[in-house]
């Protein structure tokens, strides 16, 4: 691969991160025309309609699932799509951006965790370190710098949404593994998104109403749409082509662009306040986070360099 290709994969896989991050933004804006589920429940809604058509136009040969491959289906669209974005927007409602993002932002240390348990992959000793950084950080930002929270438990309600929506998304992610040793990612995430949204319409028919639909904005509909065609489609096919070019440890690195892109645009477009706790947290958590992913994309990369001259 030259140099110029790798540059263009890196420009990728950077706009693609840092558009995730934009859906706090957005959430921020959906969330004040309706409820958490109806806002999640419109986002996938758009994106299932663009992500069928694009795996019948992609994929030519999707194995004939079975009974067990619906059932993981279905709990990817249970953990991922719908537990985790009524999760995503309630934190979007009642957190501040900028402590969602750096929240959300260690969610790839849970993951290495959850798959030591559950797929027996083996712990390396940067992960460890990565995990003991990122907890800190996300401590830190919990509790804005005052640790001795933790001695009397003196959480936030909107903390423990958080934390549900970090562990949904390691599920989800962990189960995602499974599921892709058999199917490719546009054919998995689309099945997941269409069990997501089917879960989804109870909730948003529960809490929505006529008066919310005619009285929502134009704003609240940009949002939702913007979710959808830019932070659900695009940047997954996106993402996910830089995978393909590079591998999954390497292009992991790159999340880390989301919560900051999240953290510059609440500043900017919402005029949330950055403090010294959350940047304290917030290099903690990325550092974390880096050393955790970093160390194996490299070993990766060399692996790779040694199958190709072979």
């Amino acid at each position: 691969m030259n140099i110029k290709k790798m540059w263009l994969i890196y420009l990728m896989l950077f706009l693609a991160t840092s558009t995730w991050g934009s859906a706090f933004i957005a959430g921020k804006i959906a969330i004040e025309s309706f409820e958490a589920a109806t806002v999640a429940f419109f986002r996938f809604l758009g994106a299932v309609i663009l992500l069928f058509p694009l795996m019948w136009y992609k994929e030519r040969n999707i194995p004939k699932p079975t009974k067990e491959d619906w059932f993981l289906f279905a709990l990817l669209g249970l953990t991922g799509i719908c537990f985790y974005n009524i999760f995503f927007f309630l934190a979007s409602k009642h957190a501040p951006v900028i402590k969602s993002s750096l929240f959300i932002a260690s969610n790839p240390v849970l993951i290495i965790i959850l798959s030591a348990l559950f797929l027996k992959e083996k712990i390396l000793k940067n992960q460890v370190v990565g995990l003991v950084f990122a907890l800190f950080g996300v401590s830190f930002i919990i509790t804005n710098g005052n640790l001795s929270i933790f001695l009397t438990m003196a959480f936030e309600p909107i903390d423990l949404i958080l934390i549900g929506a970090v562990i949904c998304w390691a599920l989800y992610s962990v189960i995602g593994r499974v599921v892709l040793r058999k199917y490719s990612s546009i054919v998995s995430t689309t099945y997941a998104v269409c069990f997501g949204t089917l879960f989804l319409l109870p909730f948003a028919l529960y809490e929505t109403t006529v008066s919310d639909l005619t009285n929502s904005t134009i704003d609240a509909w940009v949002a939702i749409g913007h979710m959808s065609v830019f932070v659900t489609v695009i940047s997954f096919i996106m993402y996910y082509y830089g995978i393909q070019q590079i591998g999954a440890a390497r292009a992991s690195i790159f999340i880390n662009f989301m919560p900051i892109s999240a953290v510059i645009m609440a500043n900017v477009f919402l005029n949330e306040q950055l403090t010294i706790p959350h940047l304290i947290g917030a290099f903690f958590v990325l550092t974390g986070v880096t050393l955790s992913t970093y160390k194996k994309g490299w070993k990766s990369s060399k692996n790779e360099k040694k199958q190709r001259t072979v």
